[in-house]
C-alpha cells in the first residue's frame, strides 16, 4: 500500500520591521501573518508543514544589533504552545524555526517538531553558523550541540537541515543513516551566488542519501539591513534528484505537494549508496 504524505511549505515576506514597531510588535506581527498560511495548510490536509528559518523574525544578521536577543524565547515555550494547539487542531506534524535562548546569553538558531497529536518532540539546532559579511550569525547564535536527529512522527520520520548546513554533506549524510524519510531545510537566502547552489546542493543531498527534501526560502527585501532579495522558490525534491513541486520567486506563498515514501525503498534499492560507502577508509574527515 503507498505510503503516501501531503506536505506543506510556507515562504513568507516580513509585515513590519525594525522602526515600525518594538520587537515584540513586530515578531508577534510575523506570527500573525503566519496563521491564515497554517490555517490554510489544516485545511488542504497537510500533514506536515515546515516554516522559514527563525519564522516569527526579521533575518536581523547582516548587522550586529544585540538587542535583538531579546526575539530568543525558551524552545519548547510561549510559541511551541500556541502552535502545538494548531498542530493537534489539524493532525498537523510542524516543523517550526525559532531563535532559542537556553539561558541568558546562550542562544541557538534552532526548529521545533511538533507532532500531529500536538505533542513536542524535540528540536535541532543549527550546527553550521557562518559568520561572512552579510550573514553575522555567530554573533547571535551558538553552533548546535544535538547532533542531527531524526524524528518519529505521525507521518514519516523527518529531519531538519537548517540554511547553511546545506552546504556541508556530512550531516545530511548522517540524518540519512539515522533514519530520515524527508528532511527540511528553511532558509534565509538572497540572490547571487546561493540562487545557483539553492537548486544544486539539496538535489544532490536527496539522491546521495535516497530521501525527499522540502527546501524552504523567504521572500522580499528586509529594510533597515538591505542584504538583497530573498527569492523565494521554495520546492520539493525527490531520491532520484527531482524538483517536483515549486513555490514563487516573489509571492507569499503555501506550497502543497503530495509523494509516495516507498520512492525511497525502490531509489534505494536500485543506488545503494548506503551498503556501498566505505566509512573505515573516511577517517580524514574527522581530523581537526
Amino acid at each position: 500500500m503507498p505510503r503516501k504524505v501531503k506536505s506543506g511549505l510556507i515562504q513568507l515576506s516580513l509585515p513590519m520591521t525594525e522602526g515600525e514597531g518594538t520587537i515584540q510588535e513586530i515578531c508577534e506581527a510575523m506570527y500573525q501573518k503566519h496563521i491564515p498560511y497554517i490555517e490554510d495548510a489544516g485545511k488542504q490536509g497537510v500533514q506536515i508543514l515546515c516554516l522559514q528559518e527563525i519564522f516569527n523574525t526579521p533575518y536581523f544578521c547582516p548587522g550586529q544589533d544585540r538587542a535583538w536577543y531579546a526575539s530568543a524565547e525558551a524552545v519548547p515555550g510561549p510559541t511551541t504552545e500556541r502552535l502545538q494547539d494548531i498542530a493537534k487542531k489539524y493532525d498537523m506534524v510542524i516543523v517550526a524555526p525559532l531563535y532559542e535562548k537556553e539561558q541568558a546569553g546562550v542562544l541557538y538558531n534552532t526548529a521545533a517538531v511538533i507532532d500531529a497529536d500536538g505533542e513536542y518532540l524535540g528540536k535541532y539546532r543549527k550546527n553550521h553558523i557562518p559568520h561572512t559579511t552579510g550573514f553575522w550569525e555567530k554573533f547571535f547564535f551558538k553552533p548546535g550541540n544535538m547532533g542531527y536527529p531524526v524524528f518519529q512522527t505521525k507521518y514519516a520520520k523527518v529531519g531538519v537541515y537548517i540554511c547553511y548546513d546545506r552546504h556541508f554533506p556530512d550531516g545530511a549524510r548522517v540524518l540519512g543513516l539515522n533514519g530520515a524519510e524527508i528532511v527540511y531545510n528553511p532558509s534565509a537566502t538572497v540572490a547571487g551566488l546561493s540562487e545557483y547552489l539553492w537548486k544544486l546542493e539539496q538535489p544532490a543531498h536527496a539522491v546521495a542519501n535516497g530521501y525527499f527534501m522540502g527546501c524552504i526560502n523567504r521572500v522580499g527585501e528586509e529594510k533597515p539591513w538591505n542584504l538583497g532579495k530573498f527569492y523565494g522558490k521554495s520546492y520539493f525534491v525527490d531520491p532520484r534528484g527531482q524538483i517536483f513541486a515549486e513555490a514563487s520567486r516573489d509571492n507569499d506563498e503555501l506550497l502543497v505537494a503530495e509523494f509516495d515514501l516507498d520512492m525511497i525503498e525502490e531509489v534505494r534499492s536500485t543506488w545503494q549508496f548506503f551498503r556501498d560507502r566505505r566509512p573505515e577508509t573516511y577517517g580524514d574527515l574527522v581530523k581537526l
